[in-house]
C-alpha cells in the first residue's frame, strides 16, 4: 500500500505538487493519469525518496522509502528506462542490483526470462532499442519480488506484442493481491488495464474513483438514432417528453439512456428505425473533460501560407 496525505512540491515560486492526499490500494491497478506538467512524475519520485517533499508525508507499507530494509523487496519500479550503465550487459545490471539489496543471483535469470531478455542477457544495454530498454526496466522492478510495483509510462517503445504483455502481467501481479500504480498517457490502454484511476491536474487531485465511476461521472452519454422516417419520429418522441438534437447528416440524438423507451415508441408507431445505439465517452473523452481546465500546454492550428498569387492585403512575401 501507498499512502499520500498532503504531498507538496515547490521548486522555488513553482508548485509541482499540491497537497496530493490518496492511497493506492493491493489488489488492483490504480492508474495515474494527468496532462503533461501535472506533477505525476515528482509525485513517483517522492514516493521513492528521490524528491523531498516540501510538506506533506508518504508512506509505503507504513514505511518511509528511507526506513525499508532491501527496499527493492518492499517497491520495485520502472521511471526511466534509459538509467542503465551502458556499459554493462543486461545481466550485470540486474546482478549488480542483487547484491546490493540481498537478492540471490538466480533471480536474475530468472527476470531476464520472464521479461523476454535471456537471448540477450551477455549483451551490453547501450546497444538495445527503446523497447528492450523498457523491458529490462521492468525486470528490474520484479527482480525483488516486491509487494509493490510502481511504472511509470511502462508501454513507451514496446510492440503490440509487448503491450499485450506487459498489460496482462499488471493484472496478474494485482490478481496476487500486491499494489500496482501505472502512469500512462495511452487512454485505450489504461482503460483496458487500470479497475481505479487517481486524476491529477496542476498537482491537484482531480478524482479518485473506479474506472466506472470516473467515466459516468465525466463523460455523456446518449442515443444515437437514424431513420427514414425522421419528420415522424420526431413527432412521436416530442409527444413522449423526449428531447431530441440534431446530430449532423440524418442522425438524431437524445441525452440519457432512454434507448428501450425510444424502441417502443418507433415500434408502436410503425416507425422503421435503422440505427437505434446508446453511446458512452471512452476514457480519454471523459479525461480531457475533466482535465480541460488543468492543461499547462495548448496546442493551436498552424497558421497557413497565403497561396502564390492570392496574396492578401499587407502580406509581403520574403
Amino acid at each position: 500500500m501507498i499512502e499520500l496525505e498532503g504531498l507538496t512540491k515547490r521548486y522555488g515560486e513553482k508548485v509541482a505538487v499540491d497537497g496530493l492526499t490518496f492511497t493506492v490500494r493491493p489488489g488492483i491497478v490504480t492508474g495515474f493519469l494527468g496532462p503533461n506538467g501535472a506533477g505525476k512524475s515528482t509525485t513517483m519520485r517522492m514516493i521513492l525518496g528521490l524528491d523531498r517533499p516540501t510538506a506533506g508525508d508518504v508512506r509505503i507499507d507504513g514505511l518511509h522509502y528511507e526506513q525499508l530494509q532491501d527496499p527493492l523487496t518492499a517497491i520495485g519500479a520502472l521511471l526511466d528506462a534509459k538509467a542503465v550503465h551502458g556499459g554493462r550487459s543486461a545481466y550485470n545490471h540486474l546482478l549488480c542490483l542483487a547484491q546490493s539489496n540481498g537478492i540471490p543471483a538466480r533471480r536474475v535469470a530468472e527476470v531476464l526470462d520472464a521479461v523476454g531478455l535471456t537471448a540477450v542477457a551477455r549483451k551490453k544495454a547501450k546497444g538495445f532499442s527503446y523497447g528492450m530498454g523498457q523491458r529490462l526496466g521492468i525486470a528490474a522492478a520484479l527482480l525483488g519480488d516486491p509487494r509493490i510495483l510502481m511504472f511509470d509510462e511502462p508501454v513507451n517503445g514496446l510492440d503490440p506484442e509487448g503491450i499485450h504483455w506487459i498489460r496482462n502481467l499488471m493484472k496478474s501481479l494485482a490478481a496476487e493481491g500486491r499494489t500496482v500504480f501505472v502512469s500512462s498517457h495511452l487512454m485505450s490502454e489504461m482503460a483496458l488495464t487500470a479497475e481505479h484511476l487517481v486524476v491529477i491536474g496542476q498537482g491537484r487531485l482531480l478524482a479518485d474513483t473506479s474506472m466506472a465511476d470516473f467515466i459516468r461521472q465525466n463523460s455523456r452519454a446518449y442515443v444515437r438514432i437514424r431513420t427514414p422516417q425522421r419528420e415522424r419520429l420526431l413527432d412521436v418522441l416530442h409527444e413522449g417528453g423526449i428531447t431530441v438534437v440534431e446530430a449532423g447528416g440524418e442522425a438524431l440524438e437524445v441525452e440519457g439512456g432512454k434507448a428501450e423507451r425510444i424502441g417502443e415508441l418507433a415500434a408502436r408507431n410503425g416507425i422503421v428505425l435503422h440505427e437505434l445505439s446508446p453511446r458512452h465517452a471512452s476514457l480519454e473523452e471523459a479525461f480531457m473533460r475533466l482535465t480541460a481546465e488543468s492543461v499547462e500546454y495548448h496546442a493551436h492550428a498552424a497558421p497557413t501560407a497565403p497561396v502564390p498569387g492570392d496574396w492578401g492585403a499587407g502580406w509581403k512575401g520574403a
